[in-house]
């Protein structure tokens, strides 16, 4: 497949005119989709093995794991922490941005805002729905409420949309020095909280699970609260590269975008090297901590955008499917890995190591990247996205794909 094709836009929605519908199949930008199923694949990797494999709050007890697992499973942990971790979701957060600029430009400007809040407002009802009837990892609900923010800054410059990212990664970067109204939980309250977690989520019933899950939601906020303002920045710098143009077919930046990700990779890798403690003194630690996985993941994702715009984008394109259909595929994992892991399912907390985990993450991918593919041949979103849309634009919206034959008057 060529670069056109891969990026190709048709249809009257592909033209960029204004309107109030939903984008259409033709108007999608595969790498775009591309890039946001291979996040899809590092969420998950991240979720399993963080907060279904173990439970949520054991990922502050490192010397706890470290010393009840393999020296692999020890090894594929670091890797998994330097390549992955926090980077998918803030790839994630980066193509959300873009996607609410990409239908901020194609509104017309009576409706922009009022669309958009609707779409964001159903966006936090399924994000309630989840956190508290099936996962309360979820990021639904903070992405809603970070769009709300952002929604504001769509109209304004470039210079606007990139000083107002500037400004809140820069207050990300400084919370560790900030006073902040809530304090984080003490190693004594981690250590009685794991052990009765392990006990309830791995052992217990769906009504015992849904209370625990709701008393867990204060401490767990906390962690929201404190990576909000880097969902913000990433949002915000989302919009600004659509703005600028680099991901509209035709623009030829392939080449720029190779250099910056080649760029940004780099230094995060060398963030990533000060981050560990001991290697830089002072603020230079907690400043590194903060920025390598944004660094990583901008640069992450020009390379992949790059990637499956060339003649090496079989290597990546497979996962297009699975990122066409991310909210529903990310809600259907959820549901699945609370199967696996939890007492009302087959209760494999606690009971697989990492390397084992990140084999059940690829398996369960892998299969949905094949569901996707089939569901996509009938049916222009998935179940959930057209769901979604429908309540964004208030009726009921067409999904099925046409029969090929009608079409071409047959």
């Amino acid at each position: 497949m060529t670069p056109i094709q891969m990026t190709r836009v048709t249809g009257l929605r592909g033209q960029n005119l204004p309107g109030d519908g939903p984008v259409s199949h033709g108007a999608r930008i595969h790498g775009l989709d591309t890039v946001r199923g291979l996040a899809l694949l590092g969420v998950l990797i991240i979720n399993l093995d963080s907060e279904f494999r173990v439970t949520l709050f054991e990922q502050f007890q490192p010397a706890a794991l470290a010393s009840a697992s393999s020296s692999f499973d020890r090894l594929i942990s670091m890797l998994l922490g330097l390549l992955i971790e926090f980077k998918a979701f803030a790839v994630f957060s980066l193509l959300f941005g873009v996607g609410l600029a990409m239908q901020f430009d194609r509104l017309r400007e009576s409706s922009r805002s009022r669309v958009l809040v609707r779409r964001l407002l159903v966006l936090l009802m399924f994000g309630v729905i989840h956190l508290t009837l099936v996962w309360n990892g979820d990021i639904l609900t903070e992405y809603a409420i970070a769009g709300l923010v952002v929604i504001p800054f769509l109209g304004r410059s470039r210079l606007t949309l990139g000083v107002a990212a500037a400004g809140a990664m820069l207050l990300y970067l400084a919370v560790p020095w900030i006073p902040l109204p809530f304090s984080f939980p003490s190693a004594e309250w981690i250590d009685s909280h794991v052990t009765t977690a392990r006990a309830v989520y791995g052992g217990g019933s769906f009504l015992e699970v849904l209370r625990f899950r709701l008393e867990e939601l204060p401490q767990i906020a906390k962690l929201h609260a404190y990576v909000f303002p880097r969902t913000v920045a990433l949002m915000l710098l989302g919009a600004l590269i659509w703005r600028s143009g680099v991901l509209k077919p035709g623009h030829g930046a392939r080449s720029p975008m190779l250099s910056a990700g080649a760029v940004l990779v780099v230094l995060g890798a060398a963030a990533s090297i000060t981050a560990i403690p001991g290697m830089a003194p002072g603020w230079i630690g907690p400043v590194s901590t903060g920025a390598a996985p944004v660094l990583l993941a901008v640069g992450y994702a020009a390379l992949l955008w790059v990637i499956s715009s060339s003649r090496l984008g079989w290597l990546v394109d497979w996962a297009a499917p699975a990122g066409q259909m991310a909210f529903t595929n990310y809600i259907l994992q959820s549901v699945i890995l609370g199967l696996l892991f939890y007492g009302y399912g087959a209760g494999l907390m606690g009971q697989l190591g990492v390397s084992a985990g990140l084999g059940v993450s690829i398996l369960l991918f892998l299969l949905q990247v094949i569901a996707s593919s089939f569901w996509l041949r009938s049916y222009r979103y998935g179940p959930l996205e057209w769901v979604w849309r429908s309540l964004t634009y208030g009726s009921v919206q067409a999904w099925k794909r046409p029969d090929p034959r009608i079409a071409n008057g047959m």
